[in-house]
């Protein structure tokens, strides 16, 4: 209860204060390229059920029939997408997923039901026992995911054999040891990875 009220709290503080932040990023998708301002996708949430998060778009239209990985520098990218997904503004818009309540400030990130079907059953139902997060570990330590796929031939088998038992691992760390002092730990480390990168 306390974690949804703090998410809850702050969720709908941030989209306030963020509101003319993504005013001019609308108009820059708009104007970049045709399309929606948001891309939103079928993720599975908390218990297993499917919800649609919302991101700011960052790559053409039907990119999707290409495949779900963006892998180093993909040339279905927009132009700002490319500013975008480096600063980690496209991820903002997920904030009203946790005003809903679909999803929360700090858990393990949301899936597509293509790669929680390879989770093993054990670990899948610990994970979808919390409601997923903007941020957590995994998204820390891994945040130059694309650039570490881009090395492999099959992108996709990789993301299956060596990301995702990595990433399951800091799912069930935090599965185990979700406090909100450590939501708050991770809040602040992400937005320090997020301004050392740039």
């Amino acid at each position: 209860m306390i974690k949804r009220t703090f998410d809850f709290l702050l969720s709908g503080v941030g989209l306030l204060f963020l509101s003319p932040l993504f005013l001019i990023v609308a108009i820059w998708i708009k104007v970049d390229s045709p399309g929606p301002i948001f891309f939103r996708q079928s993720r599975v949430g908390l218990f297993g059920r499917d919800f649609l998060i919302h991101k700011f778009r960052t790559m053409r239209v039907d990119s999707e029939s290409s495949g779900r990985l963006t892998v180093g520098k993909d040339s279905r990218i927009t132009r700002s997408g490319h500013f975008l997904r480096k600063s980690k503004i496209d991820e903002l818009p997920q904030l009203i997923d946790v005003l809903l309540g679909t999803m929360s400030l700090v858990g393990p990130r949301p899936e597509v039901r293509e790669f929680i079907d390879c989770y093993p059953d054990d670990v899948k139902e610990k994970v979808l026992s919390v409601r997923p997060g903007i941020t957590d570990r995994a998204s820390i330590e891994m945040v130059d995911e694309n650039e570490i796929l881009s090395k492999y031939e099959d992108p996709r088998q990789a993301y299956i054999e060596h990301i995702l038992p990595i990433k399951q691992n800091y799912y069930i760390e935090y599965v185990k040891n979700n406090t909100l002092l450590l939501d708050v730990t991770l809040i602040f480390q992400t937005l320090l990875k997020i301004i050392g990168k740039r």
